[in-house]
């Protein structure tokens, strides 16, 4: 991922957080920041997206799931 990508990404969990919904690493809440961070570092990782809906079909919880690459 180039820096204009993580760019656009962080510009993009924070409008989700802006919007309230609730962001999370590995099962830890975690802040738009900390979220790029750990794509920028990871070697050999990737994370899976998952979207958690309301009953009105909005997203309130997005989450990261580190996956293991062998």
């Amino acid at each position: 991922m180039g820096e204009e990508k993580f760019k656009m990404f962080f510009a993009e969990l924070e409008t989700y957080e802006q919007s309230g919904v609730s962001i999370r690493l590995n099962n830890y809440r975690a802040s738009p920041l900390q979220i790029v961070t750990a794509h920028m570092v990871r070697e050999d990782q990737s994370y899976m997206r998952d979207y958690v809906w309301d009953e009105k079909g909005h997203v309130k919880e997005l989450s990261f799931h580190n996956i293991q690459n062998s």
